[in-house]
């Protein structure tokens, strides 16, 4: 046993002041038991045997689809795997812009990419296709699609703008953060190399509250379409990203510090879960370099926190940074090559300080929100420079908010070097203080990007280094999350992933897990306009899954589409399996007189 939770100074308290939102407290609603554990209890006899998927049965893969969607989708799939034709796209569809003037052109549009990719242009356009959907066990995960759409220039400079502080912007003070923390004007247009992720820039106060007010929005067209939805949210839309920065780079060193005092322990190499540090050797450590003095640590490590074991992990290293600081304060850590302390945060002017505050306080609003209108939250990944950040204060709402009705889902990138311990420190974090863990696990939308900027900038690539060894990590983290969903009913995943062998990999496990669909602890998630013989054969098998819906006018989603038809290159030319069965349905429904069939 390690250190119990010590006391924190809880950044959500930092949402209470100056609420924006007069909105009353969260709705609570009963959760299951805590000693529930899936696929026990009364209804176990009632529940009928799981279903076999048959993703190969195009009929039912297909059969909520008319022939002229299966036209679309076979037409938009193709042109989508032309390198030619992706290469000019954007001068193409200015070239029909112009030709053939707005109104026919939005027709246009919603004749192919646009209808193919997009639900509608608002909320009440959306509605139809989210219940038709639903009507075929498909739910919704809403996304408002809509991007500003600024020129490379604009875009770099106002990313450059946004993540340094004012000290540094006016050449009155040096950044102490590491090089990966830190803006760099060669990628300051967040959006080059990004496929399928929306970008938002900075650009003030005023628009960040815009934004927040798309997404409350977004909650309530969710809540008003379904009884079950979700809706997409991302931080970089709700403040000024250099707090974003500045709080990935305390909180890399505060973990790396404590990688290499394990290494000086004896115990490197071993998963972050499982190592655990002699509390007497780190004292000795950190008075030595100069951290703290006896005095100070005597208060981190009193007998009310510390565990009769003598050792402390990870988690509880990390509680510190919460007991010990606070984020507007000059926070230190030791350099481990000079063996001396560095600033990590350059001191928040007033102005600063409110702009880290309001974007607490947002955060605060939506899930509020979301909790009233019967919405669960899904907060995105995004770069990694940023995704400490994100994933801290992601975490930071799940204590919050997932203790009664769980409703936050965090974002992991399997990508990642390190997602394999981000997935296994929540679990065990969300058991000891008693909270419903909840995660989406993706491949991930910044390869490219993060690869160039790494090798770039000079430093260590944070990307696994194939796909198969992606595919190898996405899969152990699945698989040590579903093992806990076996045996906490509490805690719940949804499998985002367009990989066929993946989701039958997920089948495969929940079947000899004994998880049932019916306890809807395993999600499973696909984009809309891709991979239907995937969603609807599980969905009609009666799997809890979920189209990742974006929404706006046609105009102000074409960026969003110019990306999707870049993703869909990459996905379409290795793979062509759905364009054949796409083919093999229209062919079926010809030779049996069915093609003009309509979906019931």
């Amino acid at each position: 046993m390690g250190l119990r939770r010590a006391p924190r100074v809880q950044l959500s308290a930092l949402c209470r002041r100056a609420p924006l939102s007069t909105a009353p407290a969260a709705r609570e609603q009963p959760a299951a038991g805590p000693g529930a554990e899936p696929g026990r209890g009364p209804a176990e006899t009632a529940r009928p045997p799981v279903p076999a998927v048959d993703f190969g049965n195009t009929q039912e893969a297909y059969r909520s689809r008319r022939s002229w969607e299966l036209v679309r989708s076979l037409l938009v799939l193709r042109l989508c795997a032309s390198p030619a034709l992706l290469a000019r796209h954007e001068q193409l569809l200015h070239l029909a812009r112009r030709l053939l003037g707005q109104r026919l052109f939005n027709t246009l549009m919603k004749m192919t990419f646009y209808g193919q990719f997009v639900a509608g242009e608002d909320q009440e356009s959306i509605r139809p296709l989210i219940q038709h959907n639903r009507a075929f066990g498909v739910g919704s995960i809403l996304d408002y699609g809509v991007e500003e759409d600024l020129t490379p220039e604009e875009a770099e400079r106002t990313e450059m703008e946004s993540c340094s502080s004012a000290l540094e912007r006016d050449g009155h003070g040096v950044s102490k953060r590491e090089k990966q923390f830190q803006a760099h004007r060669a990628f300051g247009d967040r959006r080059d190399g990004v496929t399928s992720a929306r970008t938002y820039f900075y650009a003030s106060e005023a628009k960040c509250d815009s934004h927040m007010e798309t997404f409350l929005h977004c909650i309530e067209a969710s809540g008003g379409a379904s009884e079950d939805g979700f809706s997409a949210i991302k931080l970089t839309a709700l403040g000024r990203p250099q707090f974003l920065l500045q709080f990935s780079d305390v909180l890399t060193k505060w973990r790396r510090f404590f990688h290499h005092v394990a290494a000086e322990q004896g115990k490197a190499g071993l998963a972050a879960v499982d190592t655990k540090l002699e509390v007497a050797a780190l004292q000795e450590s950190v008075v030595k370099m100069g951290i703290a003095s006896r005095a100070e640590i005597e208060d981190w490590f009193t007998a009310e926190t510390l565990g009769v074991s003598g050792t402390l992990d990870l988690l509880d290293w990390c509680s510190l940074i919460d007991s010990r600081t606070e984020l507007s304060r000059h926070l230190v850590v030791p350099n481990m090559q000079t063996g001396r302390l560095e600033p990590l945060l350059s001191r928040f002017t007033e102005e600063e300080e409110r702009q880290m505050t309001r974007m607490l306080q947002r955060m605060d609003v939506l899930a509020k929100k979301a909790s009233q209108a019967g919405v669960r939250l899904m907060v995105d990944a995004e770069q990694t420079y940023f995704q400490p950040a994100i994933s801290r204060l992601t975490l930071e709402m799940q204590r919050r908010f997932n203790v009664e009705r769980p409703l936050i889902f965090n974002t992991f990138q399997c990508y990642l070097r390190d997602a394999y311990d981000n997935v296994t420190l929540d679990v065990e974090l969300a058991r000891r203080e008693g909270w419903c863990f909840r995660a989406k696990l993706v491949r991930g939308a910044y390869m490219t990007q993060e690869r160039a900027r790494a090798l770039e900038v000079g430093y260590e690539d944070p990307i696994n280094p194939t796909y198969e060894a992606t595919s190898i990590v996405y899969h152990r983290c699945l698989d040590y999350v579903l093992e806990e969903l076996k045996h906490n009913a509490r805690a719940a995943v949804m499998v985002a992933s367009h990989n066929e062998d993946t989701v039958r990999f997920t089948l495969r496990r929940m079947e000899e897990l004994g998880l049932h669909p019916a306890d809807r602890q395993v999600y499973f998630g696909q984009l809309l306009g891709m991979c239907d013989q995937i969603s609807f054969p599980l969905g009609q098998a009666g799997f809890p899954v979920y189209k990742y819906v974006p929404y706006g006018p046609v105009m102000e989603v074409l960026p969003y589409l110019s990306r999707r038809a870049l993703e869909n290159s990459g996905v379409m030319k290795g793979a062509q399996r759905e364009r054949q069965l796409l083919w093999q349905e229209l062919k079926r429904r010809l030779c049996t007189g069915s093609l003009f069939h309509q979906p019931a």
